[in-house]
């Protein structure tokens, strides 16, 4: 899926000015984080971690051609008991880029975050939190990886059942379009899946950290050729095969993930893991309904870690 779509007409109405959130993003986005960098396989992957090193690991994983900052207003609620890692997968963000990209290639960076974080020297495993692409990448990981892991949650990322139509996006791959002045970039900085958003603020803090000046103007940082000769993989059967704790979260109104497929991911999954419905959020879960999402993460984690798992892992 991807996060960003550079189309014609603005989803958020751009005068160049920072569009005002509420207080409580403002504190968010004000809580300092630690930029840390990684080489994993010749590749710098960046990352933004809050909260004390000591504490659990918790990596938060964003979605296709979107970036860690995406999780800057939702990372400073979790950093009071995580140490928490927001990160770019190479190709994304402020990460490196790759010749060709692979999904064993950005597992393998998930778990160099979480050993670069110091995640991996607490006596309790880290945790991994993966929206939409970054949600498949998480399932692989907890597939291959999952015996290093406390859990995985999965946040929209559907794995369809063979009826409904699947896979990665087909796009014609061609370079970015270079913008004379930031407003006009931003002026075509879209949600894709395409979506409304009612929290404008939101939007406008991606959309800004979504591009990076170059010669000529403004463009977008992620890498257009990620989906060339690209496969996701048979999801359903690394969904079965996690081995570690796992939760599936979904929007109420997503178009990607309705309850009929989050009824099969959850039969997929032996009907023995939650599949949380955060309530008014389409696909994009944490953008529509930032602080119900923390709420229902928050209450999820503190179960975790006062009870046992059902699943056989």
């Amino acid at each position: 899926m991807n996060e960003i779509a550079p189309k014609e007409g603005p989803l958020v109405h751009y005068h160049g000015a920072r569009v005002a959130g509420p207080d409580w993003f403002d504190r968010a986005i004000a809580t300092a984080a630690e930029s840390g960098w990684v080489t994993v396989e010749g590749t710098p992957i960046h990352y933004l971690r809050w909260g004390a090193r000591e504490k659990p690991g918790l990596i938060l994983v964003h979605g296709n051609g979107a970036h860690a900052y995406w999780w800057s207003f939702i990372a400073p609620f979790l950093a009071r008991e995580y140490n928490v890692a927001a990160m770019d997968l190479s190709g994304m963000g402020d990460s490196g880029r790759r010749p060709n990209y692979t999904m064993e290639h950005f597992a393998r960076e998930q778990l160099a975050v979480a050993e670069h974080a110091g995640m991996f020297d607490n006596p309790e495993p880290p945790i991994i939190v993966g929206h939409s692409f970054g949600g498949f990448v998480t399932i692989l990981t907890g597939a291959l990886y999952g015996e290093r892991l406390a859990g995985t949650v999965i946040v929209d990322s559907p794995v369809n059942p063979p009826d409904r139509p699947h896979g990665p996006p087909h796009r014609e791959i061609r370079p970015h379009r270079v913008y004379p002045t930031l407003t006009d970039a931003l002026a075509r900085f879209r949600l894709a899946p395409e979506q409304p958003c009612e929290n404008d603020y939101i939007v406008d803090f991606i959309a800004r950290r979504s591009l990076k000046e170059v010669e000529g103007g403004w463009t977008w940082k992620f890498d257009p050729s990620i989906w060339t000769r690209f496969s996701i993989g048979d999801t359903a059967e690394r969904l079965r095969s996690t081995k570690c704790r796992i939760a599936i979260f979904r929007g109420e109104g997503s178009v990607l993930m309705p309850a009929e497929v989050g009824e099969y991911m959850f039969n997929l999954l032996g009907r023995a893991a939650p599949v949380v419905e955060i309530p008014q959020a389409r696909h994009h879960v944490m953008l529509d309904q930032p602080l119900a999402f923390v709420a229902a993460l928050r209450a999820l984690l503190a179960d975790w870690n006062h009870s046992m798992p059902t699943r056989r892992v």
